[in-house]
């Protein structure tokens, strides 16, 4: 079993009378792929957010390699090596790839006290960073509007390991592309676990849950309702936990 790299106790989040989660538990392994599952409200979000900083828990803690952790931001989050990929994905059409990757952190020397960029450092780094990915992109100059979904996934990849992130949390990544992309993302995300990071992927579906997942956690109501490894479950499992269907979640429901 690999090592946790993020560890949750006892997860909750308020917002005024409404319990959005409840006594969440859950590790997050260093070179595994975590799917979050569960319907529209289950928790899967503001979970995430809590995990990214933009949402502080009502109650409960976060420990990063050991340690406790309190974030006030995103950019707290990012500091404790922890990036968020979210659907919309964020990058700049008009930027080129390398400028989107280094946004608001790019290299820079003075020259007699004017700053210049380190443009050709920059382009070299993106270059290795798609190669080592195997996105096929063949130049980082090449604008962010010209790519197709897959290929804006990959730079948004990028940019979070340009940020030494060690965790990397997916958004629904696969949403809207078509089948050769979604491939595509698929593979990036397994290379992402094989260099090490630990990833947790928020999806819909199932298949590509199965196709990608190492381990799954099932959110319901709030709460985490179940876990199971990829090898030791199925997708029908998987459904009737989503749905309440299933009969462990249907003994936990009726104890509450």
């Amino acid at each position: 079993m690999s090592e946790a790299f993020l560890i949750a106790k006892g997860i909750a989040k308020r917002f005024g009378g409404l319990t959005a989660l409840s006594d969440v538990d859950l590790e997050i392994r260093a070179g595994e792929v975590l799917a979050l599952l569960g319907d529209n409200g289950a928790g899967k979000s503001t979970f995430i957010k809590v995990l990214a900083g933009a949402h502080p828990p009502s109650e409960g803690q976060i420990l990063v390699a050991g340690q406790p952790v309190s974030f006030a931001s995103p950019k707290d989050a990012a500091a404790s090596g922890i990036a968020t990929i979210f659907q919309e994905l964020a990058l700049s059409e008009n930027l080129s790839i390398s400028e989107n990757v280094y946004l608001g952190r790019e290299l820079k020397q003075s020259v007699l006290g004017v700053p210049f960029l380190r443009r050709k450092e920059m382009k070299q780094r993106v270059a290795e960073l798609l190669k080592e990915l195997d996105a096929h992109i063949s130049d980082p100059e090449a604008p962010v509007g010209s790519l197709s979904g897959g290929q804006r996934q990959s730079v948004a990849i990028c940019r979070a390991l340009n940020l030494n992130a060690k965790l990397v949390i997916m958004d629904e990544p696969t949403a809207a592309l078509a089948v050769a992309e979604t491939r595509k993302v698929l593979a990036l995300i397994r290379k992402l676990a094989e260099r090490g990071c630990a990833v947790v992927l928020i999806s819909h579906n199932i298949s590509d849950v199965f196709e990608v997942a190492d381990r799954m956690v099932v959110f319901r109501r709030g709460r985490k309702v179940a876990e199971r490894l990829r090898a030791e479950t199925e997708p029908e499992e998987i459904v009737a936990l989503i749905t309440g269907a299933h009969p462990d979640v249907r003994a936990l429901e009726k104890a509450q």
